[in-house]
């Protein structure tokens, strides 16, 4: 279970791992994710400062609590919304290592009970906005749809998508979810965001150049400086994150896995940089809302 919970404190960043991929189409493997981005992390070949400077090693509120257990594939949503909501209840903020994307619905359930409705920013190649995908609701391919039409956020900012198709468009234009395709990335610096904001990164918004150790290969992506480039110019206080859909059975020489690390680094600093806004800390229900 949780390990290190003790060491929380308010403001804390905290990584926890969600070792799930049972909702993944095509392909498991994303599940054995977490323990190796840990043990790349660990390895000596890198060490643990950002871009901006911040060394996470002497920051004693960047802490590691360890994977969370799953109740079985049937509690899983269950399992996860309870876990994490008993986290954000301590006034800390996750990152939460995947795992399949399925993970993020069940997140974004805590999160919206902590916080009430938030911004999300969602960097994949995919939209994953299906109604339903081979027969599962939940499955990795619709977690935007649930959190949508639940109205667990107020705004859905996709971008680097290229695989849009007409269902999937249809399903953006019903949630107004805002796309910036791969082609209209130079818009994702024109996002003016408030928050609180909560960010959500498939390692497949890269090229398979850049990860090829993802389920689901699709060319055309971002480089890792451009992904890198657009977490360091969010300005919103980010109160939650996700890295989700890396495949250690896909990976070369840790390559993907070496990627998250980078991206998880930067994440962290970036929450440290911009604490939240203090009259964020509770549920925040929009004017004439029924929630």
């Amino acid at each position: 279970m949780i390990k290190k919970s003790e060491r929380l404190t308010s403001g804390s960043v905290a990584v926890v791992g969600i070792p799930f991929d049972a909702f993944s189409s095509f392909m498991r493997g994303a599940a054995h994710a977490p323990a190796q981005i840990r043990a790349v992390m660990h390895a000596g070949a890198c060490n643990l400062c950002s871009e901006s400077g911040i060394d996470l090693a002497d920051r004693p509120e960047f802490i590691d609590l360890g994977d969370i257990d799953i109740d079985g594939e049937s509690k899983a949503i269950e399992s996860i919304e309870a876990i994490t909501s008993d986290l954000l209840n301590r006034d800390i903020r996750l990152i939460s290592l995947g795992g399949d994307h399925a993970i993020t619905y069940p997140l974004l359930k805590s999160y919206h009970k902590k916080f009430g409705r938030l911004e999300i920013v969602h960097l994949d190649a995919h939209p994953d906005l299906y109604e339903s995908y081979d027969g599962n609701r939940f499955s990795h391919a619709c977690p935007f749809a649930r959190i949508m039409e639940e109205k667990l956020a107020s705004r859905l900012v996709q971008a680097g998508i290229r695989t849009l198709n007409p269902h999937q468009k249809e399903q953006a234009e019903r949630f107004g979810t805002e796309i910036i395709t791969i082609t209209q990335l130079k818009n994702a610096s024109r996002m003016q965001l408030k928050g609180p904001l909560y960010l959500s990164i498939d390692l497949d918004v890269l090229d398979p150049a850049f990860a090829p150790g993802v389920s689901h290969h699709e060319p055309g992506g971002l480089t890792t400086r451009q992904l890198i480039d657009l977490i360091q110019r969010l300005q919103a206080p980010i109160v939650g994150a996700d890295i989700v859909e890396y495949n250690p059975k896909r990976d070369l020489s840790d390559m993907t896995a070496m990627v998250a690390v980078k991206i998880l680094k930067e994440v962290a600093a970036r929450m440290l940089e911009i604490p939240p806004d203090p009259l964020c800390k509770g549920p925040r229900h929009e004017p004439g809302s029924d929630e």
